[in-house]
């Protein structure tokens, strides 16, 4: 569903705790996103964007209500998650799952993706500029924070200085 009033929702959390709580929270909104006919703006990470990002496969129109900004081109950040595996930062089993989704995505609505920003590396700098184009490319954000991690922190700073309304909701998780 699409209309003219369409406003775009970015989705931002946190990738290395996501309890589910948060995972069911995400999804809730997400779902009340699209029901609206409203479209979806997140980053292709694991966590809160994986969450959101199944949400609008499972419930939304992939080509007109999903928008993935990732830090750098595809097939580097595929090849990204098998490294933090052998590094031990993730599992083998997340590697798989948000490549799956990825890959999904790329295949289904390959204009649903955005990674075209100059970066060659995830890091830092990539992620924050990400962020940025998330922020910039919705009209309001909902941030799920667990623990007051930095990324997420990040985007909801670049949201209020953009002047968009910011719907936050922070977890603790031990």
């Amino acid at each position: 569903m699409r209309n003219n009033n369409m406003k775009w929702y970015a989705i931002s959390g946190s990738w290395r705790q996501a309890g589910d709580d948060v995972k069911n929270d995400v999804i809730t909104v997400v779902k009340k996103i699209l029901r609206e006919g409203n479209g979806v703006v997140t980053g292709g990470a694991l966590g809160v964007d994986y969450f959101a990002t199944k949400a609008v496969l499972e419930c939304g129109d992939l080509k007109t209500q999903l928008r993935l900004y990732l830090p750098i081109k595809i097939d580097k950040f595929c090849r990204h998650y098998f490294k933090r595996a052998s590094e031990g930062v993730i599992t083998k089993k997340q590697a798989e799952q948000i490549t799956s989704q990825l890959e999904l995505v790329a295949k289904l609505a390959p204009n649903s993706i955005f990674d075209e920003w100059g970066f060659t590396e995830a890091n830092a700098e990539s992620y924050y500029a990400r962020n940025t184009k998330i922020i910039e490319n919705s009209d309001e954000l909902y941030a799920f924070q667990v623990n007051n991690s930095q990324g997420t922190q990040d985007a909801i700073d670049k949201a209020k200085k953009m002047n968009k309304k910011v719907h936050l909701k922070k977890y603790t998780i031990k």
